[in-house]
């Protein structure tokens, strides 16, 4: 038995892991809290959440979670939608805006990679660096892909389910606000059964590499 049977990524890899996950909660979880701030909600702004601080948005349970089982969570940003202009509207926004900041990052990490390669910098130093270089860029984009992915699963916790609340009709939505703690129960054994992520969660979050090379493809020609 080594370290590398009870966690989702190889040890090695853990400090890449470990990086790519600050960034990237810090600015998903920033994205909500600007939004709902810059739509009316001080709520966020009251309980310093309106800030790139990873320090204010990462639980450190859930970012250990992460390590071991390859799901995990940040601190969520608590908005009060009664006092946006337009609640559903800008409650829908404020809720996707969290994984398409995690979408933007990907393509950002598309970018530079193309730039790097092309210019020949992401070879241009010793094996080392280049390794590391090689190691981070990989993870920045496979893990904001799978949480842009991963986040827009219609089950609570997730942004997707927050979207499809404010999508529905008021009475759709007391029913669902009834019945949340079940769809909390089907996501955790969703998550911690591996016969049942097998045939669910991991099918949707393999979209993850048809995403990557989209973009991949996309703006290749422009390099």
């Amino acid at each position: 038995m080594s370290w590398d049977d009870f966690l989702a990524y190889p040890i090695e890899d853990l400090p890449f892991v470990a990086l790519v996950l600050i960034i990237s909660f810090t600015v998903h979880e920033f994205a909500h809290a600007y939004s709902a701030y810059k739509f009316g909600d001080n709520t966020p702004k009251e309980m310093g959440r309106v800030t790139l601080n990873p320090r204010v948005h990462i639980d450190l349970l859930g970012a250990i979670l992460i390590l071991i089982a390859g799901f995990g969570w940040a601190r969520p940003v608590l908005i009060n939608p009664s006092r946006f202009k337009n609640p559903r509207l800008m409650g829908i926004i404020v809720s996707a805006l969290g994984p398409i900041s995690n979408l933007l990052l990907g393509v950002l990490g598309v970018l530079i990679v193309l730039i790097l390669d092309k210019t020949g910098l992401m070879y241009a130093g010793s094996n080392g660096v280049n390794l590391a270089l090689q190691h981070f860029f990989f993870y920045f984009m496979y893990l904001n892909f799978l949480l842009f992915i991963f986040n827009l699963i219609p089950l609570p916790p997730l942004d997707g389910y927050r979207i499809i609340q404010d999508l529905v009709p008021l009475k759709t939505r007391i029913k669902m606000d009834q019945n949340v703690q079940w769809g909390m129960y089907i996501f955790l054994l969703l998550v911690f059964i591996p016969p049942l992520r097998r045939v669910t969660l991991d099918p949707i979050l393999g979209w993850w590499e048809p995403l990557y090379n989209f973009f991949f493809n996309l703006f290749q020609p422009l390099f």
